[in-house]
C-alpha cells in the first residue's frame, strides 16, 4: 500500500474503509435521511455550533464545489466581497466570482507571504459588504492569522467568508470570534473520509437572506437546506462516501475531536521537519507560520521533484509539487490520514536512501 503524504485523498483507516462495504442504499429512503441528519449534526458538534443557528449543507462534489456554493449562494447582488489572496487557492475565489460576475476586489499578497491587517483595514473602506479568504493556503502550507485578520471585519461587522478546505477539523476555527458566516470544507481532508463529499458550515439567518438572489441550480445552498432540514436531498448524493464521512466522523469523535487531531499532525510533522532537517532540507516557512496539515520544503540540491517524486513513489510513497512557480523549487509533505509513526520512518529512510543514489 502507497502511504499518501499529499494534502488528500488519505489513507484510509480500517473502520472507514469497512464502511463502504454497507449495504446499497437509495438516497429517497429514511436511511438515508437518517444518515444525512447525523452527519450534518456531527458536523456542527466538531467545533461546538448551536444547530438553531448554524447549518450544515452536504453538497456531493469535491471542496471547489463547496467553495464555489459559499461564494455562489451568500454573496449579495448589491454588495462587494474583499478577496484576500496568497496563493492558488484565495486565487480561486476571485475566478469564482469573475465567472459568476460577483462585485469583488482583489486585495493580493506574495504566495506564502503573511496577509498584513492594515492593508485589510484600508481595504474596507471601498464600500467591501463582505471578505471571502483561505484558512490553510496548502499553495505553501500557510496558516493564515484569522484572528489579526479579521479583527477589522468584526470591528466593521462585515461578515467573512472562509476557505476551512484544509484545515476543518485539525485547525481551531473560531466561527464567532472571526465573524465568520459560513466556511467552506471537505470530507476527504483532516476528517479522513474519501472524495466525493463536501460541505459548508453557515449562519441560517444568513442563508435566509441570501434566498432569493438563487444564481446557481446545482450548488445553491438554500435548495440543499431547505430540503435536508426535511429529511430530503434536491439531487443525489453520493451514498458510499456519506456511508465513509459518518463513520470518519465517529473516528474523529472517539480520537478525541479537532485538538487530538491537532496534536497528532503537529507530532508527526515535528518528525517530518526535524528528519528533513538532519538531510539538509529546509522548511519553506517557520513552524508557527505553518499549519500542522502540510509543510512546504525546498527541493534537495541538484535534485529536480520529478526525480523526488519517482524515487519515492519506487519506495511507496507519495509526495506533492510545488505549484506554478514554484513548482521548481518546493516539494510539500501533508501528514493527515490513517498514518504511524513508523510510516513517517520510513518515509525519512527512503529520502535518506534517494540522497545517497544521488552522491555516489
Amino acid at each position: 500500500m502507497e502511504i499518501l503524504l499529499n494534502p488528500g485523498p488519505v489513507n484510509l483507516s480500517k473502520r472507514v474503509r469497512q464502511a463502504l462495504l454497507k449495504p446499497d442504499l437509495c438516497h429517497r429512503e429514511i436511511e438515508f435521511s437518517d444518515l444525512q441528519q447525523r452527519i450534518r449534526a456531527s458536523l456542527l458538534d466538531i467545533y461546538g455550533l448551536s444547530h438553531a443557528d448554524w447549518a450544515a449543507v452536504l453538497i456531493t462534489g469535491s471542496g471547489t464545489a463547496a467553495m464555489e456554493a459559499m461564494m455562489v449562494s451568500l454573496l449579495p447582488r448589491v454588495g462587494k466581497v474583499l478577496i484576500i489572496e496568497n496563493g492558488v487557492y484565495g486565487e480561486r475565489l476571485s475566478r469564482i466570482a469573475e465567472i459568476y460576475n460577483i462585485p469583488f476586489q482583489k486585495l493580493h499578497f506574495g504566495w506564502g507571504e503573511e496577509i498584513q491587517t492594515a492593508a485589510v483595514e484600508s481595504a474596507l473602506a471601498n464600500g467591501i459588504t463582505h471578505v471571502a479568504l483561505i484558512h490553510h493556503e496548502t499553495t505553501t502550507g500557510r496558516l493564515n492569522n484569522m484572528g489579526k485578520i479579521t479583527a477589522p471585519c468584526k470591528a466593521a461587522n462585515i461578515p467573512v467568508l472562509l476557505d476551512g478546505v484544509s484545515s476543518f477539523a485539525a485547525e481551531a476555527i473560531e466561527f464567532t470570534g472571526w465573524n465568520l458566516q459560513a466556511c467552506a470544507a471537505t470530507a476527504n481532508k483532516c476528517l479522513h473520509g474519501i472524495p466525493g463529499t463536501s460541505f459548508v458550515i453557515c449562519r441560517r439567518d444568513a442563508l435566509q437572506a441570501a434566498a432569493p438572489g438563487q444564481r446557481s441550480l446545482y450548488l445553491d445552498l438554500n435548495t440543499y437546506v431547505s430540503q435536508q432540514d426535511r429529511g430530503g436531498t434536491p439531487f443525489t448524493q453520493s451514498v458510499q462516501s456519506f456511508y465513509a464521512l459518518d463513520e470518519a466522523l465517529s473516528e474523529h469523535r472517539d480520537d478525541g475531536g479537532w485538538k487530538a487531531r491537532r496534536t497528532q499532525y503537529r507530532t508527526r510533522m515535528q518528525q517530518v521537519r526535524e528528519g528533513l532537517e538532519q538531510l539538509g532540507i529546509r522548511a519553506l516557512l517557520p513552524v508557527g507560520e505553518s499549519s500542522c496539515i502540510l509543510n512546504s520544503f525546498h527541493l534537495p540540491e541538484n535534485m529536480d521533484y520529478q526525480t523526488l517524486h519517482d524515487g519515492l513513489k519506487a519506495r511507496g510513497f507519495i509526495i506533492y509539487a510545488g505549484q506554478g512557480g514554484l513548482v521548481q523549487s518546493i516539494f510539500r509533505i501533508a501528514v493527515m490520514g490513517a498514518l504511524t509513526s513508523d510510516d513517517i520512518q520510513r518515509f525519512l529512510n527512503a529520502m535518506r536512501e534517494i540522497l545517497k543514489t544521488r552522491d555516489n
